[in-house]
């Protein structure tokens, strides 16, 4: 009989495509990931894996138990849906992942819901970029996301996810106090054109947005700094070193010095939440979802 942890270290190595990135995703050692898969082919009588390079490949037969694997484990989540379904109550464990400053907005009053309505219920978050976090849905290795896309750009969302919306963002214009348009009711992006900007790193979702935006608008932008929080990026406009777009959602406190100014083409952020479909049933999944939603709502308050 296959063991299903194996099957589970043979799906994650078809997946993450090495056994340091398979033992990443499972939390495990490198060393637990060969032993596990040297099980496996004793079990089987076949060799599973091929040296590749420093590295591994998947045989011919271990891509054919690879694809069953991943069959067996998503049958097993939906036994374990339905299961924990016909309980009822949200226990257990659910993993969640989200950008930052929906980490920072949206996390802090959801996990105190479910800890105050679903005590037998242990909530794991971590920050993570919509990309990132969605492969990590579809891998299984989070339960739940909080990603985004923008009214001019969509993430792309692969099928055998659900989603629910949970909010609209609705960024600023974040400028030096003594820009000459920091006293404006409404500004345009274009009006920026001579301007420097403070972006999110390069190869980010909200960098490539923007980049996509300005250009949109008619000009190359002129990217000086780039940073990851936006508090950095709003202490570098407070020094007077550009300008950058400042969501609403986890701000926080505005530094002195910083002036910020609503666009007048208003630009969205739409944040929203992914789970596996075959995890529909788990209402520690639902009870997640709609402890979002009250965050989502105390933020729109």
């Amino acid at each position: 009989m296959l063991n299903l942890e194996r099957l589970r270290t043979l799906d994650a190595l078809a997946r993450h495509g090495s056994v340091s990135a398979a033992a990443d995703g499972l939390h495990v050692t490198t060393s637990a990931v060969s032993q596990q898969m040297a099980k496996l082919e004793r079990e089987v009588g076949q060799q599973l894996l091929a040296k590749n390079g420093r590295g591994v490949r998947l045989t011919d037969t271990g891509r054919l138990l690879a694809d069953h694997a991943a069959r067996i484990l998503s049958q097993v989540e939906l036994a374990q849906s339905d299961i924990e379904a016909r309980r009822g109550q949200a226990v257990g464990e659910v993993r969640i992942g989200a950008f930052p400053t929906a980490a920072r907005g949206l996390f802090p009053a959801a996990v105190s819901f479910l800890r105050r309505d679903h005590a037998e219920l242990r909530v794991i978050s971590r920050e993570l970029e919509p990309e990132a976090a969605v492969r990590e849905v579809v891998r299984g290795d989070l339960d739940l996301a909080v990603v985004l896309d923008w009214s001019n750009k969509r993430l792309p969302v692969p099928g055998g996810l659900a989603q629910v919306q949970l909010l609209d963002d609705v960024p600023d214009v974040a400028m030096p106090a003594d820009h000459p348009l920091a006293g404006r009711a409404e500004v345009d992006l274009e009006e920026f054109a001579d301007d420097e900007w403070v972006s999110w790193p390069e190869g980010e979702f909200c960098h490539e947005w923007l980049v996509f935006t300005l250009r949109s608008k008619g000009f190359e932008p002129r990217i000086a700094h780039m940073a990851g929080e936006h508090h950095t990026q709003l202490a570098l406009i407070a020094a007077g070193l550009g300008v950058c777009v400042a969501p609403r959602l986890g701000r926080g406190p505005v530094p002195e010095g910083v002036a910020l100014v609503p666009v007048r083409q208003k630009m969205r952020r739409h944040v929203y939440a992914v789970w596996r479909t075959d995890a529909d049933r788990r209402p520690s999944i639902r009870a997640a979802v709609e402890a979002l939603r009250g965050a989502a709502e105390q933020q729109k308050g």
